[in-house]
């Protein structure tokens, strides 16, 4: 683990408290793209305890999902592999582990909610029924027995009319419904450690703060260490404990929330809030990045921001290490400039 990671759990954990739920340690997932593997995640590394929260930010194609797939062993075969590294749930080497080991521990002490409710729930089975399968295979109920655990969730994450709508399906639920029934299945076997990608992008303002709110009441009663995967910064700042921002795959910057926001260092971090829309400035005062992210195969070797960042100097053709601020010793960046 970086020597700025170290100092973020030191600041925030005391010693003797209760150990990391999730453990990644100098993850590199690789993609194929006619026939050559591209390093899409690289050297990321982070823990997560219980009940906390952290926050994975970054544009779309910067390696959060991805991240997200590897830790819970669902890259497609033959297109996305772990090159190297190591993924520790509730104390199991994911990466060591067989299939079957993977399979039994999915949905058991890892979950997840997908990002997209309608393409991830089976339209022709009822909402119920899908509850009730991870308890079935993971904790070996009966159909019955399953059944009323189900309700007991759909309650749980405050479905109205529980018991009327457990044989409903996905298309008669609304978004926010939908995202319900979600987190239902994703907790259905209690698990360690829980993954949200994105789960509040498709609803409106007000379900998302319903969502969220949701999510802490559960993860305080649950015990559950939480790694949201989100763009949205005001989600993070309402939310989160820590803070990582990637781009490229790499780590560029890692830090408590409320340091970050006071204090983000890295010009990428930079440029992101200052593309947010706040209701205290106007939207001409948006700044765009300019730019996008570059494609696999594109991405340069050095820092993967150099293209799009207005400090960039030729030793940013060498990649940074992610160094500890003097000031902040649990605010990592990986930036030349910033942090020489």
């Amino acid at each position: 683990m970086s020597a700025a990671a170290e100092a973020a759990t030191d600041a925030t954990h005391e010693p003797g408290s209760a150990g990391p739920s999730l453990v990644v340690e100098r993850l590199t997932t690789s993609i194929r793209i006619d026939r050559q593997w591209f390093d899409a995640v690289r050297d990321v590394s982070f823990e997560v305890y219980p009940r906390e929260t952290l926050a994975l930010v970054g544009e779309s194609g910067c390696g959060k999902s991805l991240t997200a797939l590897s830790i819970m062993g669902l890259l497609p075969e033959g297109v996305g592999r772990v090159s190297s590294g190591r993924i520790t749930v509730d104390g199991t080497d994911m990466t060591a582990a067989s299939e079957a080991k993977a399979q039994a521990m999915r949905g058991d002490r890892i979950g997840m909610i997908f990002q997209e409710p309608m393409t991830s729930l089976n339209p022709v089975l009822p909402v119920g029924f899908q509850i009730a399968e991870s308890l079935v295979e993971h904790r070996g109920m009966s159909r019955r027995q399953a059944r009323r655990r189900a309700l007991e969730l759909m309650e749980l994450v405050r479905i109205p009319a529980a018991a009327q709508r457990l044989d409903a399906y996905a298309h008669q639920f609304s978004g926010g419904m939908r995202q319900r029934v979600m987190i239902a299945i994703a907790l259905a076997c209690a698990p360690k450690v829980l993954i949200a990608d994105e789960p509040t992008t498709a609803l409106d303002v007000t379900i998302q703060a319903q969502v969220l709110a949701l999510l802490a009441d559960l993860q305080r009663r649950e015990g559950l260490a939480v790694l949201l995967i989100t763009h949205n910064l005001g989600v993070v700042a309402a939310v989160a404990d820590r803070v990582i921002v990637m781009y490229g795959g790499d780590v560029v910057e890692s830090a408590p929330v409320k340091e970050f926001f006071r204090r983000p260092t890295h010009p990428y971090s930079e440029a992101l809030l200052a593309a947010m829309p706040r209701v205290d400035r106007s939207a001409e005062a948006l700044a765009p990045i300019p730019g996008q992210v570059p494609t696999l195969p594109d991405l340069p070797p050095g820092c993967r921001f150099q293209s799009r960042c207005p400090l960039r100097i030729e030793k940013c053709a060498e990649l940074p290490p992610l160094i500890p601020l003097a000031a902040a010793p649990a605010h990592g960046v990986r930036c030349w400039v910033r942090a020489p």
